[in-house]
């Protein structure tokens, strides 16, 4: 892998992982249409804990809180009734727990069927029409007020689901379906950023494993610059998200995806 590659590849894992726009899509088009090297299960460890790093960096404050939370918690199982009702930190450990449980089944029973989506670029750019046909509709819920609860977790946590398909967006297909039910956006989005990181750990995690079994040669150069690249777009990409759901505008990301969607279904055969 050249240096360059690593650079482009580590910027698109970065911005395209919390822009509602699709990583995985990206990835696979960016492959088939400019030639990249994926890199292996190193490089995909290596940016995987740069978007980590991201997270931590945004919302440093409400991990510590949460993790504090749920550490003072568990020992205390008499408390947890009292701590949802009063304790947002502790209801929001309980929501991503909840989400983890339809991304968890999905995986394990459609997991193989879901690595075979990769190797279809047309099929990622048909998906990525789809992702836009989400963000638009959010068009429909004008002024959404209300909060999540663990109903609308489970929801979201299928909505997370569907996003392991190649060019549909994780943080636009969770964010979308929280406002879907009535969710303040700013605090659908910062659900959708938090409740992404225990996936992110998993699946680094779960890579680090392979890489073990499998060890790969890969230069240091590359690993760094791709590191770097993922963690400081992966910053950038959650402000200029949080932004953009601030002024109910998340149509915007939507042509965008309409535009390469169609492009990638016309040009590939």
């Amino acid at each position: 892998m050249s240096w360059w590659e690593a650079l482009i590849l580590g910027l698109l894992q970065g911005l395209t992982e919390f822009l509602p726009v699709s990583s995985s899509g990206h990835l696979v088009l960016g492959q088939y249409v400019l030639g990249l090297n994926p890199g292996g299960v190193t490089f995909e460890v290596f940016v995987h804990f740069g978007t980590v790093l991201s997270i931590l960096t945004v919302y440093r404050k409400r991990v510590g809180a949460i993790v504090g939370e749920v550490w003072t918690a568990l020992p205390r199982p008499t408390e947890w009734p009292a701590r949802y009702r009063e304790r947002d930190p502790f209801r929001l450990a309980v929501w991503i727990l909840i989400t983890m449980i339809p991304t968890g089944l999905v995986y394990v029973l459609l997991g193989d069927w879901i690595e075979q989506t990769f190797e279809h670029p047309r099929f990622a750019a048909g998906m990525l029409v789809i992702t836009g046909v989400l963000l638009v509709l959010t068009r429909l819920r004008r002024h959404p007020d209300g909060d999540l609860s663990p109903l609308k977790a489970f929801v979201v946590g299928v909505a997370q689901s569907a996003a392991m398909l190649p060019g549909i967006s994780r943080s636009g297909s969770t964010i979308c379906a929280a406002i879907y039910q009535n969710v303040r956006p700013e605090r659908a989005a910062d659900f959708s950023f938090l409740m992404l990181l225990p996936v992110v750990l998993g699946a680094t995690l779960l890579k680090g494993i392979e890489l073990l079994d499998s060890p790969e040669s890969i230069g240091v150069v590359p690993l760094v610059l791709g590191t770097v690249a993922a963690y400081v777009s992966g910053v950038a990409a959650i402000k200029m998200l949080l932004q953009v759901v601030r002024r109910g505008r998340l149509e915007y990301f939507a042509y965008y995806c309409f535009l390469v969607g169609l492009l990638g279904l016309w040009l590939i055969r």
